[in-house]
């Protein structure tokens, strides 16, 4: 079959991949629960694929130009799988170099629980807002956030919602995220009045959080107990030889971030950095991980290389802390990586034999008022992370789409690049099958399905954005001379 007499796909169409990937996720997670992101989930997005890529066959298109459609969409995510892998093998390595653990121990030595969720939240705002990055952000701090949660038994769900609710703000406002200089690239609008704009959304969604955050952390605060705190510290400090010099691999990093060095490169050599910090620092922890029949050096070079590659296990009197510590390497995200091609094989295929732009350009129908067009775009961010799979497509294509339309209906351009923002970038860290949410599940070790309740900025702000749109609460308009807006905004 030949690329001629190409049928413009129905709504049935467009609707019926989208519907039966519905249906298998909910299988999955029904039939696997937890494990359902360890191989069912990507035999439904493949499963899903095949049906859309039949339904494309049907309406004229070749497999050449769907299968081009899929290597153009697999390779869109070789970026991210990289950084993962150099991420795994960060963890691996600032393991073994006592960074994270150091990290750890002063988080239990410095954050009171009653305030540590609103606290976590926080630093990794700040952090994220420095660097632009809620990835490397959430793969650093988080990651021992996460620990001294475990320390303090708080809640690892509640924890990964703060961790996950801070990076975002933090990337979302800050000059230095691809993300945030992207949504206004689309939409035509000013990188700075962009964020400016942001900010009547951001602000309050994140202040509402920390509230939310602090009344969480005062009602388990009887639950964290003085002695498992005292208790982790203890093998911590006996397991490493502890101190603020550990800490200069993640300074080196959150530079290099700032400095505005490519994610991949900087993360692998921070990871690199801490290999060698692990190796002056914790001689007698690499030692004791070698094998007896090997030199000094070939076993520390060898210990080293595994934990790039494979991560590391630690055998301490504290399971938790072991399976706390016991992590990272290349290999701990190769899961991940399988996840993330099949979902972006589906969404090239919907994209590719047009099933996508069907489906969005359903949702216009009847769309006047401001309030319409912001919640539709929003809505359509959100539809566009789950099936593609991807946040960087959530911000173009529906910025491509609704660009003219906003002209249209007298709006100005930074209601449209705040929405992209609003819908795409903050949704996508809470699907499990998206690149942000798979992410966020291999660095924080807590499902998206559970952390979700508790990312409470990156639910609120969507909402947020749709009740002022149509409250008409810093709506800006334009009025061209061919359009008439009335005071609702409607065409």
């Amino acid at each position: 079959m030949t690329n001629k007499d190409i049928k413009t796909p129905s709504l049935l169409d467009a609707m019926l991949p989208i519907l039966a990937l519905v249906i298998m996720m909910g299988s999955a997670v029904y039939l696997f629960a937890d494990n359902s992101s360890y191989g069912p989930n990507q035999i439904a997005l493949l499963l899903a694929m095949g049906l859309a890529a039949i339904i494309g066959m049907k309406n004229g298109y070749s497999w050449k130009t769907i299968e081009k459609g899929i290597v153009d969409g697999i390779s869109m995510s070789l970026g991210a799988c990289l950084i993962l892998l150099a991420v795994g093998s960060l963890i691996g390595t600032w393991m073994l170099a006592g960074t994270v653990p150091t990290l750890i121990y002063f988080g239990l030595e410095l954050l009171n629980p009653s305030f540590f969720y609103a606290a976590a939240c926080l630093i990794c705002a700040v952090v994220a807002m420095s660097i632009g990055s809620s990835w490397t952000t959430a793969a650093t701090v988080g990651v021992a956030l996460m620990g001294v949660s475990a320390g303090m038994e708080m809640s690892a769900a509640i924890t990964a919602g703060a961790v996950v609710s801070g990076a975002y703000f933090g990337d979302k406002i800050s000059p230095l995220s691809e993300t945030t200089n992207l949504a206004p690239a689309v939409a035509g609008t000013d990188l700075f009045e962009h964020i400016r704009y942001m900010l009547w959304t951001t602000i309050p969604s994140f202040v509402i959080a920390l509230i939310l955050f602090t009344v969480l952390g005062f009602s388990e605060v009887g639950e964290a107990k003085a002695e498992r705190i005292e208790q982790m510290q203890l093998l911590l400090n006996d397991s490493f030889d502890l101190g603020w010099h550990l800490l200069i691999p993640l300074v080196v990093l959150l530079t290099l971030a700032i400095k505005k060095m490519p994610a991949f490169p900087a993360v692998f050599i921070g990871a690199l950095l801490g290999g060698i910090w692990a190796v002056v620092f914790q001689w007698d922890v690499v030692t004791s991980m070698a094998s007896s029949e090997d030199t000094a050096s070939v076993g520390a070079l060898k210990v080293v290389w595994t934990a790039l590659f494979d991560g590391v296990s630690f055998s301490t009197p504290d399971e938790n802390l072991n399976s706390l510590l016991s992590r990272g390497g290349m290999s701990s995200m190769l899961n991940t990586i399988w996840l993330i091609i099949c979902a972006m094989s589906f969404g090239a295929v919907l994209e590719r034999v047009g099933l996508l732009k069907r489906a969005v350009s359903a949702i216009l129908i009847g769309a006047k008022s401001a309030g319409d067009m912001v919640s539709r775009t929003i809505l359509t961010c959100f539809g566009t992370n789950l099936v593609t799979a991807d946040q960087y497509i959530s911000i173009v294509m529906p910025g491509r789409m609704y660009k003219e339309e906003f002209k249209k209906r007298g709006l100005d351009q930074l209601n449209l690049s705040r929405s992209l923002e609003d819908g795409g970038t903050l949704t996508s860290p809470l699907i499990p099958w998206n690149t942000c949410g798979a992410y966020m599940h291999s660095v924080l070790l807590v499902n998206p399905f559970d952390y979700v309740f508790y990312a409470f900025f990156n639910v609120i702000n969507p909402i947020l954005a749709v009740v002022y749109a149509y409250l008409g609460i810093k709506i800006l308009r334009i009025t061209p001379p061919h359009v008439e807006v009335n005071s609702k905004g409607t065409v």
